[in-house]
């Protein structure tokens, strides 16, 4: 028999994550039915959503999560033994699935990418930087973008991706390590917002003339700051708001309603689910491809042992992770 570990739900945040929050529990699998495989973690992803998700959670219930699994025992022919897949199965060890919801790893992956960029650059955060960008914003060439949290999974394929399609890009991170990262990655301007001395200066500086699309990942005041200097018809995809998550009191004022109307601005949230089928393919080859390629660098940051899930999610709550945190299985 099986024994897989879970990690649950003990208490519903308030306010910063704690270790008392989580529970991790061990449950004897039963053995297989026809049509189901077992499934065993060998990466899982910790991502900023997961601290507004887990409101919908009751006390209990398992962490949600995406992880890269390889089948360990099949009785389903679809799902053969040693096949690498990646599920929404949570914070967990082993499963047992029916096959439903479970993804191949396709078959041209190439062998030189680690599996775990499956969560990452070519996965999910890949993904919502994609879309967001090329969909929401529409960016084009010789247009300027700001990426906040510009260092994160997402943030920092934004950049990338902006600069293939011929932008100027500001990204802003809250380390002098990551600003240096992001300068490699080639951001034209990037700066530490926690030193700067004004927000708006270094905005200003940044790009004179204003902002035609903002990839907003933090949300705040931070992101009310960027809004007055966007120009006019400039565009906002709110992909997170992750100085937000945490708060315990009210939230703060939007932008100014007169600066949206008068300069025509246009924002719009969006989650990456909403692109299925033929474009979310192409777009996770072309994410690939570029990755293959060299045109985008990823970082990883990566915890080992599973028992460490509670500490890399609150780590990078925190900003500890440079690029896609990840826990090694």
């Amino acid at each position: 028999m099986v024994q897989a570990k879970s990690w649950t739900l003990k208490k519903h945040f308030k306010g910063f994550p704690t270790d008392g929050n989580f529970e991790l529990k061990t449950t004897e699998l039963p053995p297989l039915n026809n049509g189901e495989v077992l499934l065993e973690a060998l990466f899982l992803s910790v991502d900023p959503y997961m601290r507004v998700a887990a409101k919908k959670l009751k006390e209990g219930d398992r962490m949600m999560g995406e992880q890269v699994a390889r089948v360990v025992e099949s009785k389903n022919s679809a799902f053969p033994k040693g096949t690498i897949v990646t599920a929404l199965l949570g914070w967990t060890s082993h499963s047992i699935s029916d096959g439903n919801g479970l993804t191949k790893l396709p078959v041209e992956w190439p062998d030189k990418l680690p599996l775990s960029l499956a969560l990452g650059t070519v996965g999910m955060p890949g993904l919502t930087a994609y879309f967001g960008l090329l969909d929401i914003c529409g960016v084009k060439g010789g247009e300027t973008v700001m990426v906040s949290a510009a260092a994160g999974a997402v943030g920092s394929v934004v950049g990338q991706i902006a600069k293939l399609k011929g932008c100027k890009v500001v990204g802003t991170a809250g380390s002098d390590e990551k600003v240096a990262y992001l300068k490699k990655l080639g951001f034209d301007v990037a700066f530490n917002y926690k030193t700067v001395k004004s927000l708006e200066e270094a905005l200003r500086t940044a790009s004179p003339d204003g902002y035609d699309c903002y990839f907003d990942n933090v949300g705040g005041e931070f992101s009310n700051a960027v809004i007055l200097q966007m120009k006019t018809f400039g565009r906002i995809a709110i992909c997170g708001a992750i100085s937000q998550y945490n708060r315990t009191g009210p939230c703060p004022q939007g932008p100014p309603p007169e600066v949206v109307i008068y300069q025509q601005l246009r924002m719009e949230g969006f989650i990456v689910t909403r692109w299925q089928g033929e474009v979310r393919q192409k777009a996770l080859t072309e994410l690939m491809n570029w990755v293959s390629e060299g045109k985008i660098q990823y970082r990883e940051y990566v915890t080992e042992g599973f028992e460490k899930m509670p500490a890399a999610f609150m780590g990078m709550l925190k900003g500890e992770n440079l690029g896609k945190t990840i826990v090694k299985a």
